[in-house]
């Protein structure tokens, strides 16, 4: 016997997508698509790599699902339907995942689509000397991958995991003569996706660009219109500064920007050359982990101070003028069937606190320059921020963080912005007291896990090095029940745990993406259930720029 998940592309199902896609405006005004065009996007985030096995950027994704296609779509409230796969099934015993493909999928180059070419991208994943830790924690707990037929393929697991089909269902599929290629680690053109639009060129540091697959008819039930693309390239220019990009919008320079700063929102909304629009991101909130194993952090009441001694709320509302949601639990609201609501509020600033906190550790002496000391030794916490993730005003976010901490409770946060091997050397080693991070890329509470479960267990980013029994034994029954009443209340008592009784993280703010357009663009929007910006393959332009 077994669980049947039943796709009907309806017309409810498009037209929820379509209250997070900026084309509702054109639809509603009756406009007819125009065929042709190129399109130049202003991104933040330039790809570390473009193989989408190995991206763990959440900023990259709208870039890279260009190319590269997924079983499963999502929908708003967290559902699926068809994409690559037609249908799936889950055995009675939660452990045999059965999905139907489809059989009309070519890879861009011509190879075939099949339930083989699907195996094969699970069954490399699962190896970490290829994948790393990027995409293994959902693929490690599968025992076999397996053609049945040709269009039929079935994974088992080695037991029970409910958060698999949540990050299963969402990798991205490329060629098996794609693993032959020398740019397997890098990305590139030899890299070959089944998306809408072929990867042609690429410029380190200046731009990306793709052009249309004419052959392709396979998009998602929920996307915009079935059939090859509107647009006949799109071209994303790598622009880092978000006064950059703004000017480059207002000037004319490209069509689409995303990650607009909140001093320049007001810049684009109400303004009728232009179209505006925000989402909450699921995953993480951007926090401040604190290491429980290196230096001053690794004291509970070092930790719970910093928590009490950071007026989060104000310092939101003055770096984002309005445009942030301050951040309380271990997820973001937009992970709406596993936030824990009742977090809010349930701690907060409180100077009068953080300083008790202090003097019951033994920092009760000053340096000349106001920081607390001990046994001579100045409190100073290290906060290791990788510059490939400053974005969306993160370094100013923490220079007032650090500025509330030396002013409220004599704190010496020491910030370190890092290139990416010494970022990836000093979180392996553990010499940090803080990394700051948000995690976008996984949904239904998925990256609970790789935050929080010990890094031999697959901990792949648990910057906080916390490796209490109490947490492996939640998650560990969390992941092997599908009662999802029972998993919410797992989530929640860790929750509760990490941040209130052990201060493993300080949650600043919920990540959002905005996207700001000329008006003649059409179609632009973010993706159903994760909220971040989608793709291109529903854009169209009104008219020639």
């Amino acid at each position: 016997m077994v669980t049947r998940r039943h796709f009907l592309a309806g017309a409810s199902v498009a037209a929820l997508s379509l209250s997070f896609n900026l084309r509702a405006a054109s639809a509603a005004a009756g406009e007819v698509p125009r065929n042709g065009g190129s399109l130049t996007w202003g991104v933040e985030t330039e790809p570390s790599t473009l193989n989408p096995h190995l991206n763990g950027q959440a900023k990259a994704k709208l870039i890279i699902r260009n190319a590269y296609e997924s079983l499963l779509a999502r929908t708003p409230d967290g559902g699926y339907v068809p994409w690559l796969a037609k249908s799936y099934t889950i055995s009675e015993d939660g452990k045999t995942y059965r999905f139907v493909l489809r059989d009309d999928v070519t890879f861009s180059n011509g190879e075939t689509f099949d339930a083989a070419a699907v195996a094969l991208n699970f069954t490399r994943l699962k190896d970490t000397t290829y994948s790393g830790s990027i995409s293994a924690g959902h693929v490690s707990h599968v025992s076999q991958a397996v053609a049945e037929d040709p269009h039929t393929l079935v994974i088992t697991l080695s037991r029970v995991y409910s958060p698999f089909l949540d990050g299963a269902a969402g990798i991205e599929i490329i060629s098996p003569k794609s693993f032959e290629s020398s740019q397997i680690k890098s990305g590139g053109p030899e890299i070959i996706g089944t998306g809408p639009f072929i990867l042609d060129s690429y410029i380190k540091g200046q731009e990306i660009r793709f052009v249309k697959n004419p052959a392709y008819n396979w998009a998602p039930a929920n996307a915009g219109h079935q059939g090859p693309a509107y647009l006949d390239e799109v071209i994303y220019r790598f622009l880092p500064e978000a006064a950059v990009r703004t000017g480059a919008l207002t000037s004319g320079q490209v069509h689409v920007i995303e990650g607009i700063a909140g001093n320049d929102a007001a810049l684009f909304k109400d303004n009728p050359e232009f179209v505006y629009e925000s989402a909450l991101n699921t995953g993480t909130p951007y926090t401040l982990y604190l290491n429980i194993a290196n230096g001053p952090t690794s004291e509970l009441n070092v930790r719970k101070a910093v928590l009490a001694s950071i007026d989060v709320e104000r310092t939101i509302q003055s770096v984002y003028r309005g445009e942030r949601q301050r951040a309380w639990g271990v997820l973001t609201p937009a992970d709406t069937d596993f936030y824990d609501k009742s977090i809010e509020g349930a701690y907060g600033f409180d100077v009068k606190r953080a300083n008790a906190l202090l003097d019951e550790a033994g920092w009760t002496a000053r340096d000349a320059d106001g920081f607390r000391t001990k046994d001579g030794k100045r409190l100073t916490i290290e906060i290791i921020q990788s510059q490939a993730t400053l974005r969306d005003q993160r370094d100013i976010l923490l220079q007032a963080v650090q500025a509330q901490a030396r002013q409220n409770a004599g704190i010496d946060l020491a910030l370190q912005y890092v290139d990416a091997g010494t970022y990836a050397n000093r979180q392996k080693d553990g010499q940090y007291g803080v990394i700051p991070n948000s995690t976008t890329t996984q949904e239904n509470a998925v990256t609970i896990y790789f935050h929080y479960l010990p890094r031999a267990k697959g901990g792949s980013i648990n910057y906080h090095r916390s490796e209490a029994p109490e947490i492996s034994a939640w998650l560990d029954e969390a992941a092997y029940t599908l009662d999802r009443q029972k998993r919410f209340d797992i989530y929640a008592k860790l929750q509760r745990y990490a941040i209130e009784e052990q201060a493993l993280g300080l949650p600043l703010y919920v990540p959002e993406d905005q996207i700001a357009a000329a008006v003649t663009v059409k179609g632009a929007g973010f993706r159903p259930f994760k909220r971040l910006p989608e793709n291109a393959y529903d854009i169209w332009l009104q008219s020639e720029a």
